[in-house]
């Protein structure tokens, strides 16, 4: 569960924004004139307020995450009841609907303010605690319902200075998808507020902190194991940094970083946080680790701007990182002067054309963007702000950059930055609540879609783990897939409209593969939708941006339907291999009511418990993404670990392994299951992403989004998802295009080495006239005429054409 997230704000005179996940409390100092707008994001998640009088204030600073010190002064401080200011407060809805906040008193109450007057969920009531407001009862507490959402609380010149607490109040989701709390999005308008300058809140105490004025650069030391947080102040601000190992420094070595060792042994050229976060020096040792980076988009070991690149662009005597790096490094340590640094370049956008052409371009990162590193050993470094003013580079107006220092006592989650939707607060990394069970097993981890997961495991390897699910057992963790409660009256008539499949058909209990596509046909997502009751479905999907244009569609169609993001509250593992169903079948509970795990038919689930009536809730599906009899294992993230560990135990006389992303890519592609971003796109059309199946054009008499596009479609036209043996064992990549003769044909989607077949194979999309199975061609690689590998196209799926293992 994420804690509040505060996001600067990215011009001047817009308010501060942030997040709240579901059943976490935001805390926000308020002076007199300030004013807070509350919305939902699903348009069903609830808000309760609370406002006292302002106190353990040590920061001076809004904060959505306490600091140790601010929460024990509060707590200190609330010996006795503070005085609740809420009638201070006016409330302006601003969708005008009918509204009131009113007190969660025990009388009078609307039955969702009666929802929440039960005791508090256990981890809302430890944030409460932290916050030092724990001893303050419902009924001073205000309710905003969903229904009034969005909202504008208003904080008036004559008011006291104060505190106020928002909290997304709710419970735990149920198995079947009841008490789900969700996310609140929060602007707070700050009266006076001018310049668009903003430091976010600081991770932990700050050891020390340095103010890089525009234009300059500054030294500092850090000790081995000690943070180094570099935050663009103002937005689209590159920073350069150099480092040196300061012991050898010492010894009268200057020894600092290489970018060729860097690139070279990360296989990157930009380390990021996970597996390819290492900065190494010319000895090929570590110096620096990336452990968070919020904008995503910098440029390692360019050379820093320097008097020469002024020159000749005709701006004689311009400032430059160059010259204030040899300024400040002889001044602090007399480190010899350069004519140019090569250096970490922080938040610069610079990039590769297709032609090899280096560009550059506008930073991405916003005010209050920043990267985290760990010093690993003691290091005199340097950093800058860029003084450069003739292009895109610092989006042609050159700011300050801030570097703050903490302690190596602290401890901070690895974490890379994403968007959903242009608008919205950027969201970091997460561990699956799996993760403890998981990380014990491997380090091997990348980010997949905002979560970590993992690649391959120490002490098997991606082969071995393929073996192990095709011959006996294999468990991953898929927790990374996006769950989504679709609920209401029109909830079925919302799923018929936005998928391509007929949801009508579909039974209580049942599962369906389908696409989601826009109007032009081409698929945004696909996934599988399980019906949980009459009005009531869960979709599961890889693109968190469904749940958006799933409300988009209700909002456009006036349908009666909520979309509610589940997915941090119901984390998956897969179950898969021919020994799965021996393993899991007798650790599952079933009631009367429920089917047994063994037999449970193909895209069919039941709800169960672990071990008995009385253990962990549970939903089990018959489905998988990799070709074998396998299951789907639904449950809550707090018994995550427990239920990893039964079924783990349960699998160790079958030889059961753990499964990473890199033997699932095996298993798919023999499988022929297509994946986003390689066999499909927004471009592409579920008939060219070889899943016409899941458009049922004759049957299904609705319409449905994309229905008009693809009729006019010709079948004769359409490129074919097909499968290519290659008559080597020479690897081929996503990309590679496929030729017949001189000119390409089509384009390889997935290749792989199939231990199956014993050779290369992959998917790949081709012309209708080069798509018939046993033609002959050719992959061209390096520039598609120096290196050609011959082929023969294939049907799909390689492995067991009539899926009989899947179904068995």
């Amino acid at each position: 569960m994420g804690l509040a997230v505060e996001i600067p704000a990215a011009t001047p005179c817009q308010p501060y924004r942030y997040r709240i996940s579901g059943l976490e409390v935001l805390a926000l100092d308020l002076s007199p004139g300030d004013s807070v707008q509350v919305s939902s994001v699903d348009g069903a998640q609830p808000c309760e307020w609370l406002v006292l009088q302002a106190r353990g204030q040590e920061t001076g600073q809004e904060t959505g995450l306490e600091t140790g010190v601010e929460a024990e002064g509060m707590v200190a401080a609330g010996t006795g009841r503070d005085e609740n200011l809420a009638r201070y407060a006016s409330i302006v809805c601003l969708d005008e609907h009918a509204f009131a906040s009113q007190a969660l008193s025990s009388e009078g109450q609307t039955a969702e303010a009666q929802a929440v007057t039960h005791d508090r969920n256990p981890h809302t009531q430890a944030r409460l605690t932290q916050l030092g407001i724990a001893q303050y009862p419902h009924s001073d507490w205000q309710s905003l319902s969903a229904a009034g959402l969005p909202v504008e609380i208003r904080w008036p010149l004559e008011a006291p200075a104060a505190r106020l607490y928002l909290l997304a109040s709710g419970d735990d989701m149920s198995i079947e998808g009841e008490h789900l709390a969700t996310e609140l999005e929060v602007s707070h308008f700050c009266d006076g507020l001018v310049g668009q300058e903003h430091l976010p809140v600081p991770l932990a105490p700050i050891k020390q902190e340095v103010r890089v004025s525009s234009g300059t650069a500054q030294v500092y030391e850090v000790k081995k194991g000690e943070w180094i947080q570099i935050i663009d102040v103002a937005g689209r601000q590159c920073s350069d940094f150099v480092a040196f190992d300061a012991n050898a420094w010492a010894q009268g070595e200057e020894l600092g970083l290489d970018g060729g060792a860097t690139r070279s042994l990360s296989g990157h050229c930009m380390p990021n946080p996970g597996l390819y976060s290492v900065f190494f020096d010319q000895h090929m040792h570590p110096m620096l680790e990336v452990v968070q980076d919020t904008v995503g988009r910098h440029d390692s070991f360019m050379l820093a701007c320097s008097p020469q690149y002024y020159e000749h662009h005709g701006y004689f005597g311009h400032d430059s990182c160059t010259i204030n790096f040899n300024n400040a490094l002889a001044a602090s340590h007399g480190i010899k002067r350069r004519a140019s640094w090569p250096a970490i370049n922080f938040f610069f956008n610079a990039y590769v054309e297709p032609c090899g052409t280096l560009a550059v371009d506008e930073p991405w990162s916003r005010p209050g963007d920043y990267v985290l590193l760990r010093a690993d050993r003691d290091l005199i470094c340097a950093s800058s702000a860029c003084p450069d003013d003739i292009d895109a580079a610092n989006g042609w107006v050159p700011t300050d950059i801030q570097v703050r220092i903490y302690a190596a006592e602290h401890d901070f989650p690895r974490g890379i930055a994403y968007r959903n939707r242009p608008e919205e607060l950027p969201r970091m990394t997460l561990p699956t609540a799996f993760h403890p069970c998981t990380s014990a097993l491997t380090k091997q981890f990348i980010d997949y879609n905002g979560y970590w997961m993992a690649t391959h495991y120490e002490g098997w390897g991606a082969r071995a783990e393929y073996l192990a699910c095709r011959e006996r057992v294999a468990m991953m963790d898929l927790s990374a897939l996006r769950k989504f409660e679709v609920a209401g009256p029109d909830a079925e008539r919302l799923l018929q409209y936005a998928l391509t499949r007929n949801v009508r058909r579909l039974s209580i209990g049942e599962v369906v593969y389908s696409a989601m596509c826009q109007e032009t046909g081409g698929m945004l997502d696909d996934g599988t939708l399980f019906r949980m009751g009459e009005q009531t479905f869960r979709w599961i999907c890889g693109d968190p941006a469904s749940g958006q244009w799933l409300r988009e569609l209700a909002q456009r169609q006036g349908y009666r339907v909520t979309v509610r993001d589940s997915t941090h509250q119901l984390h998956n593992i897969a179950l898969q291999g021919p020994k799965s169903r021996e393993v899991l079948a007798p650790l599952i509970w079933n009631a009367r009511t429920q089917p047994e795990v063994e037999t449970l038919g193909w895209f069919r689930f039941m709800i169960g418990r672990l071990t008995g009536p009385d253990g962990i809730p549970l939903m089990v599906s018959r489905t998988g993404y990799t070709g074998e009899l396998g299951y789907e294992i639904w449950c809550h993230p707090d018994d995550a670990p427990a239920v990893w560990k039964a079924i783990w135990a349960a699998g160790e006389p079958h030889g059961i392994a753990p499964l990473g992303l890199d033997a699932l890519d095996m298993l798919r592609i023999e499988a022929g299951l297509i994946f986003a971003g390689h066999e499909f796109c927004p471009q592409t059309s579920p008939y060219e992403a070889g899943i016409g199946f899941t458009v049922p054009m004759k049957s299904k008499e609705d319409d449905f989004v994309g229905r008009a596009a693809m009729q006019r479609e010709t079948p004769e036209s359409r490129h074919r998802v097909m499968g290519l043996k290659m008559a080597s064992s020479e690897l081929v990549s996503h990309g590679d295009l496929v030729y017949h003769g001189r000119y390409p044909v089509g384009v390889v989607t997935s290749a792989t080495q199939s231990p199956l077949l014993n050779q290369s194979i992959a998917m790949c999309r081709l012309a209708p006239d080069f798509a018939s199975p046993g033609m002959a061609l050719e992959i061209g690689q390096l520039d598609g005429h120096q290196k050609r590998l011959s082929a023969e196209v294939v049907t799909l799926p390689f492995h067991d054409p009539e899926r009989l293992k899947v179904r068995s």
